[in-house]
C-alpha cells in the first residue's frame, strides 16, 4: 500500500481542521508546534503551512532514546531548535508515525528539559499500533493495524508520500 501526495494532503487538511477544533474547544489560541526529526518535522511544516504563522520548532531526540546504548548514535544527529519559550506554552507535538510510543516519550522528556509546557497535544500522520507505552495521539491522519514486520515509511520533505515497507529480522 502507498499514499501519494494527494492522499497525504487530504489527511493533512482533515488533521488541520480537527486540530483547530480541538484547540478551540480547549480555549487554546496561542500555541507552538514542534516536529520530531525528521518525518515529524516534515509533517509539522506541512501543518504550519495550513495553519498560518505559528512558532515552529524541531526536536532531534537521538540522545533521549531509551535504546541509545543498543543502537548507538545516529550519524546525522541535528541540534533541536525551539525558537520560542517552552515554559508555560501550549505545544503541538508532531510525528509521522506512532508505533511503540517510545519516540514520543523521548520527545516529551526533551521538551521538559527546555521547560514545563502548559499542555502537549500529540498529532501523528499514521498510528500503526504495536504500543509498548500508554501513549495515544490526540489527532491522527490514519490508523492502521500492521503486523510487526511492517512499518510505514514517510518520504519527504516535499511532496510528502508514504509506503508500507517490510522489515528484515535483526
Amino acid at each position: 500500500m502507498n499514499w501519494t501526495r494527494t492522499d497525504i494532503d487530504s489527511r493533512l487538511d482533515r488533521m488541520t481542521a480537527e486540530l483547530k477544533t480541538s484547540l478551540q474547544r480547549r480555549g487554546i489560541s496561542d500555541f507552538a508546534m514542534v516536529g520530531i526529526h525528521s518525518g515529524g518535522a516534515w509533517v509539522a511544516d506541512a501543518l504550519q503551512q495550513r495553519l498560518g504563522k505559528i512558532p515552529l520548532g524541531s526536536l532531534d531526540i537521538s540522545f533521549y532514546r531509551d535504546d541509545f546504548t543498543h543502537r548507538g548514535l545516529h550519524p546525522n544527529v541535528k541540534p533541536s531548535q525551539l525558537p520560542f519559550e517552552v515554559e508555560g506554552a501550549h505545544i503541538v507535538l508532531v510525528d509521522d508515525v506512532l508505533m511503540t510510543g517510545r519516540t514520543i516519550r523521548a520527545a516529551m522528556n526533551e521538551l521538559f528539559d527546555f521547560g514545563r509546557p502548559a499542555s502537549i497535544t500529540l498529532v501523528v500522520l499514521f498510528d500503526i499500533g504495536q504500543r509498548q507505552l500508554p501513549i495515544s495521539a490526540d489527532i491522527c491522519g490514519e490508523t492502521l493495524a500492521l503486523p510487526p514486520h511492517q512499518r510505514v515509511e514517510l518520504r519527504g520533505p516535499a511532496p510528502l508520500a508514504a509506503d508500507i515497507i517490510e522489515m528484515t529480522p535483526e
